[in-house]
């Protein structure tokens, strides 16, 4: 069972922050690959719009150089990159949506034997993937609003609004608010992408988002931040050109939630029980809706928060009194302190017959 710690546990915090920081400053010598590259559509959007400045591989480079460690970014999309990432001590991903947070990356890296932060094959697969968390969700009786999944053919509309999103990526890339049904075929098709996916159809609860950041210390503890909610003026609906602040006319306000007591317990219970039923590890953001009559709704779990210096996990985490180097450090310690993934594999053998094969089935 995990030990929760939270705002009312700024002793233990403290303690655990202590610890964390002796233990980095024996580890000048860690070997880190920071993982990054346009690999899915929501990484190709932000390396494409995002300025340099307000990436979180940038605020992550920071943090490894403040630490002193050795560390390199490396790209999945470079030929040479599974030959480099073995050169490494662990592996910290700053990769979003499909193939870097829903599990191909954690299975790879179980299979080369070399640790990496953040949670496992599959908390991150079921994590990642919208339909099948909302079926956990609902397993694990925690309040997420109503939906249903459309896989092509005719469509309903029952005169509400609502949220169509894609089943994988985040920062709503493809997401959209639908109050009219006439909007309803093209939302579809935007989810639906060229894959021909299903999509997640939601039923739109008007509110105020609420999210709520985990991050695992020193001793297995895991401290809850306190609740931040998250205002976008100007804008229908959080959106990806909101997040990425391009081109957009919204504006984002966060700030410490001012939450009842009894909402404020609920939503800690949904957060805990996420963590473990998902089996969550390292760091982890949950997505809440406030709606109007003062009930909180799972929306999203996000396995892979963001990190850069302004993002909500880093600001959750600065209440806590930690910075955002010391979030570095903490996934860092969380991942060499796993027991590590054996199984008798060979160890893998490189050679140069990768290149070779790439271009064997080059069309």
């Amino acid at each position: 069972m995990t030990f929760f710690l939270n705002t009312s546990s700024n002793v233990a915090v403290r303690k655990a922050a202590e610890e964390l920081r002796e233990w980095g400053r024996s580890r000048k010598s860690l070997g880190v690959a920071l993982v990054y590259g346009p690999v899915s559509a929501e990484d190709r959007l932000y390396h494409a719009k995002c300025p340099v400045e307000q990436r979180s591989v940038t605020a992550l480079a920071g943090a490894l150089e403040e630490l002193g460690v050795r560390w390199k970014v490396l790209d999945p999309c470079e030929p040479d990159f599974i030959m480099d990432l073995v050169e490494y001590d662990v592996v910290l991903s700053n990769l979003h949506g499909p193939y870097g947070e829903d599990g191909p990356l954690q299975g790879l890296l179980d299979y080369l034997r070399v640790p990496y932060c953040g949670s496992g094959v599959g908390a991150s697969a079921v994590a990642a993937d919208k339909i099948l968390c909302k079926r956990v969700m609902l397993a694990l009786g925690i309040p997420t609003p109503g939906w249903h999944v459309w896989t092509g053919g005719p469509t309903t509309w029952n005169g509400r609004p609502v949220m169509v999103k894609p089943p994988f990526g985040g920062s709503s890339v493809g997401m959209s608010l639908v109050r009219d049904p006439a909007d309803l075929p093209s939302a579809l098709a935007d989810a639906t992408g060229e894959e021909g996916a299903a999509v997640l159809v939601e039923e739109y609860v008007p509110g105020t988002p609420v999210t709520v950041g985990l991050l695992e210390l020193p001793g297995g503890s895991v401290v809850v931040f306190p609740p931040l909610a998250t205002e976008a003026t100007g804008a229908d609906f959080y959106d990806a050109d909101t997040k990425l602040d391009v081109d957009s006319s919204g504006t984002v306000t966060v700030r410490a939630a001012d939450l009842p007591p009894d909402v404020l317990d609920k939503i800690t219970r949904d957060t805990r029980i996420l963590w473990d039923g998902i089996g969550l590890r390292g760091s982890a953001r949950i997505d809440f809706i406030l709606a109007e009559d003062g009930e909180p709704y799972v929306l999203e779990v996000n396995s892979t928060p963001g990190m850069s210096r302004d993002s909500n996990f880093v600001v959750g985490a600065a209440m806590v009194g930690l910075t955002h180097t010391d979030v570095a450090l903490a996934m860092l310690h969380e991942a060499l302190a796993r027991p590590p993934y054996d199984v008798p594999l060979p160890t893998p053998a490189f050679s140069s017959t990768t290149r070779a094969r790439e271009a064997a089935v080059s069309p």
